[in-house]
């Protein structure tokens, strides 16, 4: 039996269940309204807070320490902004995530941009801006030392390394294995001495950043590659015979358990861990640089869907809802790796109670695979009910999935409404079918009946 939550998960809890209710009083969810995405905006708060507490507890006294939220996880300009008013930055990985973070107010002065594949325009425009960004490869490099002589710049400018010490249980979420695509392999013959001679050559470089993983990553494999970037920070600036190396990006990737309502592991267990193991990260010779994402998120959103139709097949009940794989890609594609914890809502928004039954919560997409849960013990669903994904607020509904042609949900936030109600904020308006049509071509439907080919002679 899974112990009982504590305070701030049941607090957590509270302020779901009273705010499906208070979508489906307020006809944010009904039947014109069948799936839409929901996020705690007092839970992003509290999460950005104890971010930031973690860390200031163990760095020492005036470290300038920037916290850049990794946008992949959640692609919204609002929930950028909300982040950003918490006093943390963006981390972004293409020309659209960094679009957004500039839309939502972020500086340029907290702003990184990461990516394996920058084009020269893209790093042309981050260096105009003065965007930190940290170059991926050797060709990369020789891309900025063409920027850099060009013109100046206040892009502060570093190098990614894989320190290649393994995966997690997750490969596809792991980025420091031995053929990773991201950084400079360090174990691989001669790199190290290569990185060691790209930065005595270039007293621009001032940074160094690492990622070893997310989801399924444990904590001491994310802080065994932060002691090896560095290490080699140590090892560079020895080198040079100065502090050229004067901050350390160590990524994000905290995990999120997906089990149950309690937060493990928690920002303040990783940041102590990463003081004990490498306690001269933290003296004040470095500044640092992190990127979470999911662990920001991921708790504080929920995709509620209404249940149309229920059946029974091979002595199976299902429940049909609109919520699938165009708001849940990896769950559908890779249900073993990311389960999602379902609840069961009446038709008045309430959390249903009573004897579970074995059932499965089917998506709306036209493949058999297309399920949020399959056997899954819950309270029976009927039509009209409600099927809540939990924890979708990271790589959830923000990231559509445009199967079937099927729109992309409305989202709204929420938070108390000071008299013991729920506001709602709009986060994202639904996507009409207009919209889905004009997205696929709408505007140019017979450009391919214009084409001929050649007449033969």
């Amino acid at each position: 039996m899974a112990p009982e939550p504590g305070g701030e998960a049941r607090e957590r809890a509270a302020r779901r269940d009273r705010a499906v209710r208070a979508a489906v009083e307020q006809g944010l969810l009904g039947p014109d309204a069948a799936v839409v995405g929901l996020l705690d905006v007092t839970g992003i708060r509290e999460s950005a807070a104890a971010l930031r507490a973690a860390f200031g507890a163990v760095v020492a006294p005036g470290t300038p320490v920037l916290h850049a939220f990794a946008v992949k996880a959640c692609p919204l300009v609002p929930v950028v902004r909300l982040l950003h008013t918490t006093g943390l930055g963006a981390e972004a990985a293409s020309p659209g995530e960094l679009a957004l973070a500039r839309a939502a107010g972020v500086p340029a002065a907290r702003t990184v941009l990461d990516s394996p594949a920058k084009t020269p325009a893209e790093l042309r425009e981050a260096l105009a801006l003065g965007v930190a960004v940290n170059a991926d490869n050797p060709q990369e490099l020789r891309r900025l030392d063409a920027l850099v002589r060009a013109a100046p710049s206040r892009s502060p400018l570093g190098l990614r390394v894989n320190p290649q010490i393994g995966a997690g249980a997750i490969g596809a979420t792991s980025t420091a294995t031995r053929t990773s695509k991201f950084g400079v392999a360090l174990r691989d013959e001669g790199a190290r001495a290569w990185v060691v001679e790209a930065y005595a050559r270039r007293p621009w470089l001032s940074r160094l950043h690492t990622h070893t993983g997310s989801q399924g990553v444990p904590l001491p494999l994310l802080a065994q590659g932060v002691a090896e970037v560095y290490a080699l920070a140590e090892e560079i600036n020895a080198a040079v015979g100065r502090r050229q190396v004067d901050t350390i990006d160590i990524g994000g990737g905290l995990p999120v358990n997906l089990a149950s309502e309690e937060t493990a592991p928690t920002f303040a267990e990783y940041a102590r861990l990463l003081a004990a193991r490498i306690p001269g990260l933290f003296d004040g010779r470095y500044g640092l640089v992190t990127e979470f994402g999911r662990s920001l998120l991921a708790r504080h959103g929920a995709v509620v869907a209404r249940v149309e139709y229920t059946k029974d097949a091979g002595g199976r009940r299902i429940a049909v809802t609109h919520a699938g794989v165009q708001v849940a890609v990896r769950t559908v594609y890779a249900p073993g790796v990311w389960p999602l914890r379902i609840a069961a809502y009446d038709a008045g928004g309430r959390p249903k109670a009573g004897p579970k039954t074995v059932q499965d919560i089917a998506g709306p997409a036209c493949f058999s695979g297309d399920l949020l849960a399959e056997g899954r013990a819950l309270p029976p669903l009927e039509q009209g009910d409600y099927a809540v994904a939990l924890d979708t607020g990271a790589y959830g509904f923000a990231h559509h999935y445009a199967y079937n042609s099927l729109a992309r949900p409305g989202i709204y936030g929420y938070a108390p409404d000071g008299y013991g109600g729920t506001a709602f904020a709009t986060v994202r308006r639904a996507q009409t079918v207009a919209e889905v049509v004009a997205d696929s071509g709408g505007a140019h439907a017979s450009a391919l009946t214009t084409l001929r080919a050649p007449e033969s002679r």
